[in-house]
């Protein structure tokens, strides 16, 4: 079992159950689009994230981006993971047939595809000093401010198969909690490479 001493934020039961089986860790479920009603758990999340820290896990669809952007926005103080899956074309196993995007959620996905989402999120590193990576950054690198900004971005999600509709905000608040400032340049150094 690996040992979290943050509180992980996942859309419904079955994401739960699926984390269970291999993470001891406080894992919340925000019911789908409940969570935008539910003032006590908003509370309580709020809380969470105050004391040891949030991770959010949510589906790499539209639903699961909501999701994730109004868990955010409602905690003010506290350090947040953002746990990216992949998008993986197929449905889950219990349904009928596949999600509205046609993507596997949390619940479909294989267990060491989720535990590298957690190290990608740079979750289990903790003597590592992220961060210092700035729009500035991102701008030099051709991510962002740039003619063919958008295509690169996601020509450079798909390197760590990251969902291809991340905003820039969102690429860098992953960055600077995966990457050292040198680590950054090292990747966008092979991504420079790949593209020649």
């Amino acid at each position: 079992m690996i040992e979290l001493s943050q509180a992980v934020i996942v859309e419904g039961k079955y994401d739960k159950i699926k984390l269970s089986s291999f993470i001891n860790a406080t894992i919340i479920t925000t019911e789908g689009f409940r969570i935008f009603k539910n003032k006590a758990k908003r509370k309580f999340i709020r809380r969470l994230a105050e004391t040891n820290g949030l991770i959010i896990l949510t589906d790499s669809d539209r639903a699961g981006q909501l999701i994730r952007n109004h868990v955010k926005s409602f905690v003010e103080n506290g350090k947040i993971y953002n746990v990216y899956i992949p998008q993986i074309l197929g449905k889950e196993k219990r349904k009928a047939t596949p999600s509205k995007e046609g993507t596997i959620g949390v619940e479909g996905m294989e267990k060491d595809v989720l535990i590298k989402a957690f190290e990608k999120a740079g979750v289990f590193q903790k003597k590592r000093k992220f961060g210092g990576i700035t729009n500035i950054d991102l701008m030099e690198a051709g991510l962002v401010g740039q003619q063919n900004s958008k295509v690169n971005r996601q020509k450079f999600l798909k390197q760590f198969d990251l969902p291809d509709f991340l905003s820039s905000k969102q690429l860098l608040e992953f960055l600077n909690t995966s990457f050292t400032k040198k680590e950054f340049e090292e990747q966008i150094e092979i991504f420079r490479q790949r593209r020649k």
